[in-house]
């Protein structure tokens, strides 16, 4: 079942009409009419008054519909980026959309209510700009090549079919897929549109004068999504922060390598490889204080062995057999989380997992970049036996399988962005020559790396692959991209991870609990479950005075450079070293009291488990009011 991949968008004052665009004016057309009064659907029925005045716009699909303190909102893509084509099937990204209310006015809100209403659509809007949103009508996105194939003989519609875990406007689509599944002569399906959150980048590529398609697409978890500091280890499901699935794809003629196809009648080879990422899969956490690197803490926890085997049963169950690369230095205050994760593969004792510790800092240091190589070696016998897979296709969509993926790299460091994101393009890398060679496009004793024009190309999608993942969680582009995109690590390169480490300071501390928030009421956060306002800061009035009195401090410094024409006056000197007074005893209880000046989410309690005894230990004070959300610690 193709999705409509245009429509026409009609408002009356009672409806709002979603209608499919044809070509061909002889197609009969179906509608959807949603009453604008109380939210309901329907498919087919007469669309309400329209007025000359009022817009009829086109759209390009429907994200979803969220309720607020006003009511419901209609969110719509009113503007699409094709990326690509896979095969036959257009590739698109979230270009522009609108958020529109379903109900006309907020008349019935106390102007504290229609305060937070401008909250509610401020974090909505923060979250829809910032992502990297990608969908498509007729190819499966939130599935690999090889999921696909398992798929073929499904007659489900698009989002039935998709995976959920990616699926990442799921919830936000409840309204029609409820319906469709309430009022089955009421099927909606050719309307829910699935979009994935992540990196997808399609392009055409030649080598020895043979051309393919090089496609590297990156799929983000809906589940303990967030950013960060506020999104860390795993949760009592099994599921772990800022968790990725990236695949990389080879689309190529069939006849490349001049030998018979598998499949009469072959047009077109389809090859790909899948790694995942995630946090390292115990409950862990680096609680914000305003201090550069704040405290690991590792929480003993009944639940984490069960946690830990529930993550890797899913693992295995989707993707086979795990070869786990650990990135995360032996030593120094990341060494007990190394310690622990060895720990817990110790006690499953499962030889469907291998396990590697490779301290990335300590193997790779003084610039021996070259290094992470060693991991190929260590691993390479494994990853010929994983294999990669391969099918080949017919103009008419007949698909023969002919190879498998058996396995999976699933690799992580601490914030599974930078020293991870490395590592993955380094086991691309490899991968990738032997699907080239298998194809023909590269002899038996070559290797990409020879042809620059390829090389490049590689190289750079990598490293974009890479800031749009570490945007997503850090807030900023990813560290170390510089090896990735050039092969070598250079002096350039770390002045700009200095630079992107202290704004990941500044935003990880001062600015993530919005773009947390943003992820919650996009994904999980009921309003009905909101208890009083969640904006209001219910800190003490001196702990909000001390950075303004730090502010002024450094106002009448300034003050005193600028205007007294005799600098070293008895009266300037004691005048600057008053506000020196001042300032320094505002930074130390800044410090003292960093708890209080981070920007803590306030939708969503954030998802720790907490542990027995110790917790008392780590109790603080925080913006967040009651003593127990303080930390947002709470029961699983």
């Amino acid at each position: 079942m193709v999705l409509h991949n245009s429509l026409r968008l009609y408002t009356s004052v009672d409806t709002f009409t979603l209608e499919p665009v044809y070509n061909d004016p002889s197609v009969v057309t179906e509608n959807v009419v949603i009453q604008r009064s109380n939210g309901e659907v329907h498919l087919n029925a007469p669309a309400g008054r329209v007025s000359t005045q009022e817009e009829v716009m086109t759209i390009y699909g429907v994200i979803g519909f969220i309720r607020l303190l006003a009511g419901e909102y209609m969110i719509v893509i009113t503007d699409r980026t094709k990326v690509g084509r896979l095969g036959d099937n257009d590739v698109f990204k979230v270009k522009d959309y609108k958020v529109l209310p379903l109900s006309r006015n907020n008349l019935a809100l106390s102007q504290t209510q229609i305060a937070e209403e401008a909250s509610y659509l401020s974090l909505l809007h923060s979250h829809l700009q910032s992502g990297e949103f990608h969908f498509s009508y007729d190819y499966e996105l939130t599935h690999s090549l090889q999921r696909q194939s398992l798929l073929k003989s499904s007659t489900q519609p698009l989002w039935q079919r998709a995976d959920e875990r990616f699926f990442w406007n799921h919830r936000l689509q409840h309204k029609f897929i409820e319906h469709s599944k309430k009022h089955k002569d009421q099927d909606l399906s050719k309307f829910i549109l699935p979009i994935i959150n992540g990196f997808v980048s399609i392009k055409a590529a030649e080598i020895n004068k043979k051309p393919f398609t090089f496609c590297l697409i990156s799929r983000r978890s809906r589940h303990r999504a967030g950013t960060r500091y506020f999104s860390r280890g795993v949760d009592t499901k099994g599921d772990v922060s800022n968790y990725n699935e990236t695949e990389q794809i080879i689309i190529a003629d069939a006849g490349l390598n001049g030998a018979a196809s598998a499949l009469p009648g072959s047009q077109e080879v389809r090859l790909s490889h899948v790694q995942t990422r995630g946090s390292i899969p115990i409950f862990w956490a680096q609680i914000n204080n305003v201090k550069y690197t704040p405290k690991l803490q590792i929480f003993e926890n009944d639940e984490t062995s069960a946690a830990f085997r529930r993550h890797f049963e899913a693992q295995k169950k989707l993707y086979g057999g795990q070869l786990v690369i650990n990135l995360i230095n032996k030593h120094g205050y990341e060494g007990p989380m190394g310690a622990e994760f060895a720990r817990q593969i110790d006690a499953l004792n499962d030889p469907k997992i291998k396990y590697h510790h490779f301290d990335f800092h300590k193997e790779c240091s003084k610039m021996r970049w070259h290094r992470v190589f060693l991991l190929i070696d260590h691993f390479q016998e494994d990853l010929v036996k994983q294999g990669y897979f391969k099918a080949e296709t017919t103009k008419d969509g007949t698909e023969k399988v002919l190879d498998i993926q058996t396995s999976v790299v699933r690799t992580n460091c601490m914030d599974c962005l930078d020293r991870t994101n490395v590592v993955q393009s380094v086991v691309a890398r490899w991968v990738l020559n032997r699907q080239l060679r298998s194809l023909g496009i590269l002899a038996y004793d070559q290797q990409f790396e020879s042809f620059e024009e390829f090389e490049v190309l590689f190289r750079n999608v990598w490293a974009d692959n890479a800031d749009v993942i570490s945007c997503a969680y850090s807030g900023t582009g990813a560290l170390k991209t510089d090896f990735t995109r050039t092969g070598t690590r250079t002096k350039a390169g770390a002045l700009q991870d200095l630079q992107n480490s202290i704004v990941r300071y500044v935003k990880n501390n001062f600015l993530d609990g919005m773009r947390q928030d943003a992820y919650d009421l996009f994904l999980e956060f009921d309003i009905q479950d909101a208890h009083g306002s969640p904006f209001a800061d219910t800190r003490p009035v001196h702990f909000k005075l001390v950075p303004l009195v730090l502010v002024l401090g450094l106002a009448m410094l300034a003050a005193s450079v600028i205007i007294p024409e005799d600098h070293l006056s008895v009266a300037v000197l004691l005048f600057v070293s008053f506000w020196i007074a001042v300032m320094t005893y505002s930074a130390k209880f800044i410090l003292a009291n960093g708890y209080q000046y981070v920007n803590w989410p306030r939708l969503v309690p954030l998802s720790y488990t907490r542990p027995a005894s110790k917790f008392a230990t780590t109790e603080v004070r925080t913006p967040l009011g009651t003593a127990e959300v303080e930390l947002g610690w709470k029961n699983e």
